[in-house]
């Protein structure tokens, strides 16, 4: 909850930066050089700032019309398939954490920068490690959704359910 509000605050700080320059290259003719790499950089953060808390409440968007219409004739295999589909994500979220890593270390090290020199640069370092706590975060929080689903399956085939 707190890198959704800290993604949210990105949301708000981007939404400033661009009526600054809309205002500033309208009214007095000086853009805000860098504003099309600060709107990059916001949207990474913004994505995955906000992603951990978006699976914590279900409302990661997902194509799940099979599930749903699987789940009145056979809500016991659409629960397993369920859980299966978040250990799959936990495993990718997971793939993505590992594969990040050596990045940001890379980045970190070399001070390596994006955008314009002499207009407008930034580290990229803060980005990556912003993914690689997002997705090491998402890979628990899937992981914990299939086992506490699994647990849920546990309870019920040993109430004698069909």
């Amino acid at each position: 909850m707190i890198a959704n509000a800290a993604g949210t605050l990105v949301v708000l700080a981007l939404v400033a930066v661009v009526n600054y320059d809309v205002v500033a290259r309208g009214v007095f003719n000086l853009p805000f050089m860098g504003a099309v790499e600060v709107v990059q950089f916001s949207m990474v953060l913004i994505v995955f700032l906000q992603l951990p808390d978006v699976i914590r409440v279900n409302r990661l968007t997902r194509s799940d019309g099979f599930l749903v219409l699987a789940s009145t004739k056979f809500p016991r295999f659409t629960q397993v398939l369920g859980q299966v589909i978040n250990l799959v994500a936990a495993v990718f979220m997971l793939l993505v954490a590992i594969a990040i890593w050596p990045e940001f270390v890379e980045m970190l090290e070399t001070r390596d920068f994006f955008g314009v020199p002499g207009v407008f640069t930034a580290p990229w370092w803060p980005i990556k490690l912003v993914i690689f706590v997002s997705a090491a975060i998402c890979s628990l929080m899937f992981l914990l959704k299939a086992l506490l689903a699994f647990s849920n399956v546990d309870r019920s085939s040993g109430s004698g359910e069909a």
